[in-house]
């Protein structure tokens, strides 16, 4: 069970695991090919994309970084606490969590949306996994167009982030309350 903390600071593991994941997502989005469902049916093999294959293998590490920054929340020594209206709290909580559904989601209608049109995941070193039949044909593959769907989820994650990191920097600037400061990698003047 995680213990209470007096630091003005994340510990260090959280604030890697936070800038990796930043860093990560920010690049697949960027990578994200445009039209990957159309490039598909005209027969482009996404292994010759390396746009594709980044882009899948960064979704894939921004899974396996969102699932070991969940595990390390519940073990972490604590969090920094900041004095700051209930409302904007409030706010802030809906704000992170929605991040950690969009971070946990968006691996997730990926697969579905390759599995569910039977296109291959492919990865950086040459992995392949041509189907993923788990998928195809089953009621949650046929629920919905998956590609679309992660493309959406896709959008707001960036609209989202871009909202907290705004939000830092509010807290940075206008407030002048160490919030931003306590997940910088570097140290501040606080």
């Amino acid at each position: 069970m995680a213990q209470p903390t007096s630091s003005l600071r994340y510990d260090p593991i959280s604030r890697a695991l936070h800038w990796l994941t930043a860093i990560a997502a920010t690049a697949a989005f960027m990578l994200g090919p445009d039209g990957f469902g159309r490039l598909m049916h005209e027969g482009v093999d996404p292994g010759t994309r390396l746009d594709i294959v980044w882009h899948e293998s960064l979704g894939l590490l921004v899974f396996a970084l969102t699932l070991l920054r969940l595990l390390w929340v519940a073990l972490r020594p604590g969090k920094p606490h900041f004095d700051m209206p209930a409302g904007m709290r409030v706010l802030a909580l809906l704000v992170h969590g929605a991040l950690w559904a969009l971070l946990l989601a968006l691996p997730l209608t990926a697969l579905l949306a390759l599995g569910s049109e039977s296109h291959p995941l492919t990865l950086l070193g040459g992995v392949r996994v041509e189907q993923l039949p788990w998928i195809a044909g089953s009621p949650l593959g046929e629920a919905a167009d998956w590609g679309d769907v992660h493309g959406w989820l896709g959008d707001a994650l960036m609209w989202l982030a871009g909202l907290h990191a705004a939000g830092a920097l509010y807290h940075h600037f206008a407030r002048r309350d160490g919030v931003l400061a306590a997940m910088l990698p570097w140290r501040t003047g606080r």
